[in-house]
């Protein structure tokens, strides 16, 4: 059948129709995790075939999401993240592979700061006939079905139920609304080896201390992450893990220094799975905002979230949380680097908040429910 005919056809029947769908999120990891309820909604009890297009960053989380079939990885030139290159010979040879992939519809998922209109034109050209997404001037042909984008005029609402109001447009809903991430068993093996490896007795309280993200905009002080973890060690008998990437190992070594208190490390020693797996069998997760509180999200995981005030979208979803941050007047910035140089919505987040949060959720830990679970996910 050529592409006039699907076409023709898929417009005839409408979305009910529709069989393959490209999901197109070409943000990062908690980014996809928190795009996976409408995901969800769209696959229709497994009706339909899901495949994610997306960055190199979160195609690295979506082995995890059984409600994804098949990945494409694509640097979007429109993206931010993106390094700067002259060639446009990725966007042909993308636009190409969409086409061989004959997928009867598209979705566009945004943040409304995102313009989805390189996306919806990467989609026109590959005959996708089907396109859908938030939009805030008229796309014409671009968009067989355009939403106008209320957001940040009319309302803000979270980043997943914004995601879920979109499909739902289209007649797509689904009552389980959490984050999907499934951890192999192999990473919980290799988890619980490791924190026997480092003598982390699971049966006392513990905690994951994650201080990286990739934004500096996003980051609690490393003194203040000390403080708060030296407290938490000598006053709660917590046992402090801390992780991150190999390149924060210097980060992660300079608050164990700093905390002049037992602490153990897993920075560098983690895949994507792994960290799954140590926070899906952790009490507390103490994190910026930044894609393991997503994961915490995604497997039940209570988690003290120290929130640079950069977008108001981004809290954890459906988990026990303590959100903490400095209301301050240039919040909202959505900028990678703090443009006033101050770091104030952080910096002035005082350690003995984040004990105090910490406390709190390691109580609620504590409930047999959640005892329970932890039970499970440790045997």
């Amino acid at each position: 059948m050529s592409v006039p005919e699907r076409i023709a056809m898929t417009k005839r029947n409408d979305w009910s129709s529709a069989s393959t769908i490209l999901c197109i999120r070409l943000d990062t990891i908690g980014d996809v995790l928190m795009t996976t309820p409408a995901i969800r909604a769209l696959r229709a009890e497994g009706r339909r075939r899901i495949t994610l297009l997306t960055s190199p960053a979160g195609a690295a989380v979506a082995p995890l999401v059984p409600e994804i079939d098949e990945v494409l990885v694509y640097d979007a030139p429109w993206m931010k993240a993106t390094a700067p290159r002259d060639d446009s010979r990725p966007e042909f040879a993308m636009i190409e592979r969409l086409r061989r992939g004959r997928f009867d519809a598209a979705v566009i998922f945004t943040v409304y700061s995102q313009n989805p209109l390189p996306a919806a034109l990467l989609c026109y050209l590959a005959g996708i006939p089907l396109r859908l997404a938030y939009c805030r001037e008229n796309p014409y042909q671009l968009l067989t079905d355009w939403v106008p984008d209320p957001e940040p005029a009319l309302l803000i609402r979270h980043e997943v139920r914004r995601q879920l109001d979109l499909v739902a447009t289209i007649g797509c809903s689904v009552a389980d609304e959490q984050l999907s991430l499934c951890v192999p068993e192999e990473a919980h093996a290799r988890v619980k080896a490791l924190l026997a490896g480092l003598e982390v007795d699971p049966l006392r309280p513990w905690a994951v201390l994650h201080p990286g993200a990739t934004a500096s905009s996003r980051r609690y002080p490393p003194d203040h992450f000390a403080q708060a973890a030296r407290r938490l060690v000598l006053e709660e008998g917590l046992q402090i893990v801390l992780t991150g990437t190999e390149t924060e190992h210097e980060l992660v070594e300079s608050i164990r220094t700093m905390m002049a208190a037992p602490s153990h490390s897993l920075a560098g020693r983690l895949n994507l799975a792994a960290l799954a797996a140590l926070i899906e069998q952790a009490p507390l997760l103490i994190s910026n905002n930044t894609g393991p509180v997503h994961i915490a999200a995604a497997v039940g995981t209570p988690v003290v979230d120290i929130y640079a005030l950069t977008n108001p979208q981004h809290t954890p979803w459906q988990v026990a949380s303590r959100v903490l941050f400095h209301d301050v007047p240039c919040k909202y910035c959505y900028k990678s680097v703090c443009p006033q140089g101050h770091h104030d919505c952080l910096r002035l987040v005082p350690p003995d908040a984040v004990v105090d949060a910490a406390r709190e959720l390691l109580r609620l830990s504590e409930s047999p429910g959640v005892q329970a679970h932890q039970q499970e996910v440790l045997q």
